[in-house]
């Protein structure tokens, strides 16, 4: 599976917007699509996944709320509309898909084997 993130770019505080994660090969249904994100001068940590088949949803505390992961199997495509961004959210945001993942996995990069190159939200204050 190759990856494709996209749909970053600047916003202002309080403003939405969505990332798309676009896949190719084949058994994109078959994989767990999540989105992580690295901000300047941080490690890169978990945002939101998606399962595999009935779409079982996971969000960090930070983005509860506010983030919604969604996906279109029939696209091959991972959403995640942002809404109420906040400067804190600036960071290039990855997706990544991953098989056979347990409940504990969805937020441990290692779990994932696809990684997509990245996509810079910049939110201004």
């Amino acid at each position: 599976v190759q990856l494709q993130a996209s749909g970053g770019g600047l916003v202002q505080a309080g403003e939405s917007r969505r990332l798309s994660c676009s896949a190719s090969g084949r058994g994109f249904i078959n994989y767990s699509v999540a989105w992580f994100r690295q901000a300047p001068g941080q490690e890169r940590g978990f945002v939101s996944a998606v399962k595999y088949g009935v779409g079982t949803t996971y969000y960090s505390d930070f983005v509860k709320g506010r983030f919604t992961i969604s996906r279109d199997n029939d696209k091959k495509t991972v959403y995640l509309q942002m809404n109420s961004l906040q400067p804190e959210d600036t960071a290039v945001y990855y997706c990544a898909a991953g098989s056979f993942l347990h409940d504990d996995d969805y937020t441990v990069e290692r779990y994932y084997n696809f990684w997509g190159q990245g996509t810079l939200v910049t939110v201004s204050s």
